[in-house]
């Protein structure tokens, strides 16, 4: 142990004297370089500042080059769009909030929150018991109390009303056409009377009513009921079968697909007069859901996809079929010739609408919202500051909406409290990637919305334009349904089949129409038109059909 030290000691003594020797040595270059030395150390100095200053200015354009790279390289279609003097775009100059918009962001928050504050607090409504419908028929049931007597009299009643219920009736339409025979005229004798007295009577019948389907015995309201049962209700065929068979209707399966097959024939015109108006209109949204189809090559079913296409200003819903495939290539051939606003997620096959000419591409802040809530086991604090300010953007929503305001006062209210919050939001999202998990979930939500900014920013230019495309997701929940009903299709057909079921079903609820009266008068309306081509189908539409007719609302269904 104390040669350790000894050993130790000598060390620090070698070390001491080594150094002393380079002071030695130092103060003799002094001397002998008349103080070059302290002047490279004062030039050392001043290249120190002056790299300092090349690193903020370094900063500074790496942050410009980053904005001219979003302006220039990045996707957009506002050049595409006719010149607009109120048109405003999502630019900064640097990462920094600047002054002027740090004011603007918080004059935005502290008006969202005064509103808050001075509405007022709704009372919450007490159930009510709604009356039972006058048109309902009654069913009289009178009770006596027990032990009446003759000089009982009677000075009121209590009344109560249930509401009981019983399978719908299916009734048979027995259509008699009486025959006539039509005798000669007996007059005096002559070639002509004699001519006449040898010739067979005349026959005369009324002629046959027009049938949905010729050479079938299902009528319109049947048709309806079917169709409605199987794409509202989600019951397939095999389960009304035997719904019907308990009342003593007996339907093979082979007949109810043929009666399918022919309403499709039937409703297809109606179903492409409905797509011409979709595509007439200039603000869309778009989606795609998946539908499983049988290959019989493979002998089992494959996914195959629904595009989606909503009218959001007239409630039209349109489903298109093309062979199954979500390629590019379906929704660029269905919307070639489209001018106007499309509503989209972020598929990347929506890209190409960006380069458009006519066509503006909106982005949906539901989609990105919902990737941050994904985040938030990962990074709460990023994840939870994210989701406060989109819901921000909502909030202005609300406030327009308990406004009533119009579209143009919608669109300035978004420029004057949305619009500055959204501004600040893409900073953030540029500035705080870095700090997360590479790959990981908050990284990806981040790059998600930042790559779609400019399509998420679109929707405040017009006040009709909606933050998300939730309607078109609630349009396609019924397709998600259906399928754990029924399973799959059976072939491309039926597939373009389901199709036209699920569009102009579709437009019924969107515009609240009872869709078995509407398809029963329809049914019953369409042989007419496929023979008169002066008439136009679309006077059929739900929408239309609706104002024209003093329709029953439905309550809104489960879907």
């Amino acid at each position: 142990m104390s040669d350790f030290a000894t050993d130790k000691d000598m060390l620090i003594q070698e070390l001491l004297q080594e150094r002393d020797e380079l002071f030695q040595e130092l103060s003799r270059l002094r001397k002998v370089d008349n103080g070059a030395l302290d002047t490279l150390e004062a030039k050392n100095q001043e290249l120190t500042s002056v790299v300092a200053e090349k690193d903020q200015q370094i900063h500074k354009l790496t942050d410009q080059l980053a904005w001219f790279r979003h302006k220039f390289f990045g996707s957009s279609s506002e050049k595409h769009i006719a010149a607009d003097p109120n048109q405003r775009k999502i630019d900064w100059e640097g990462l920094e909030v600047l002054p002027e918009e740090k004011e603007a962001i918080e004059d935005a928050e502290k008006e969202l929150i005064e509103y808050e504050r001075r509405k007022p607090n709704k009372e919450k409504k007490k159930p009510v018991r709604q009356p039972l419908p006058d048109h309902l028929r009654r069913v009289v049931e009178v009770i006596e109390p027990e032990g009446k007597q003759d000089n009982w009299v009677r000075i009121g009643e209590e009344v109560t009303e249930i509401l009981e219920h019983k399978p719908g009736e299916t009734y048979v339409r027995r259509i008699e056409r009486p025959k006539y025979a039509i005798k000669p005229i007996v007059a005096e004798e002559n070639a002509e009377n004699e001519q006449n007295k040898e010739e067979a009577p005349a026959i005369r019948i009324a002629p046959m009513p027009l049938l949905p389907l010729p050479r079938s015995n299902a009528g319109p309201s049947m048709l309806a009921e079917l169709m409605m049962n199987k794409y509202f209700y989600h019951l397939p065929f095999h389960r009304q079968i035997s719904m019907f068979k308990m009342i003593g209707v007996r339907l093979p399966a082979s007949t109810v697909n043929g009666w399918f097959q022919g309403s499709s024939d039937l409703l297809r015109a109606l179903y492409n007069r409905l797509k011409e108006k979709v595509l007439e209109t200039d603000y869309i949204q778009v989606d795609e859901s998946t539908i499983p189809v049988i290959n019989n090559q493979k002998h089992k079913t494959t996914k195959a996809y629904l595009w989606m296409v909503r009218s959001v200003m007239d409630n039209l819903v349109l489903f298109h079929y093309d062979k199954g495939s979500r390629a590019q290539r379906v929704v660029v051939d269905l919307l070639k010739d489209y001018q106007g606003a499309v509503q989209t997620d972020g598929y990347e096959a929506y890209s190409i609408y960006e380069q458009k000419k006519g066509v503006l591409l909106l982005g949906c802040w539901a989609h990105a919202r919902r990737k941050f809530s994904e985040s938030l086991a990962e990074d709460k604090r990023g994840a939870e500051y994210a989701l406060a300010q989109i819901a921000k953007f909502y909030q202005v929503e609300k406030m327009a909406d308990e406004q009533e305001l119009d579209h143009e006062q919608r669109a300035e209210l978004r420029k004057r409290l949305a619009y500055p919050i959204m501004r600040a939001f893409e900073k953030w999202i540029e500035e705080y990637y870095p700090k997360a998990l590479p790959g990981g979930r908050m990284s990806r939500a981040l790059a998600y919305t930042y790559n779609l900014f400019m399509r998420l920013s679109r929707y405040h230019l017009d006040g009709r334009y909606l933050p998300d495309n939730n309607l078109a997701e609630n349009a396609i929940r019924p397709l998600a349904i259906g399928r754990k009903g029924y399973l799959f299709c059976g072939n491309h057909e039926a597939a373009e089949n389901a199709a036209i079921m699920y569009s102009l079903l579709g437009c019924c609820k969107a515009s609240d129409v009872n869709p078995r009266e509407w398809l029963t008068d329809v049914f019953a309306k369409l042989p007419q038109y496929n023979r008169n081509y002066d008439l136009d189908l679309a006077d059929l539409l739900p929408h239309n059909w609706k104002k024209s007719n003093d329709c029953q609302n439905f309550p809104e269904s489960s879907n």
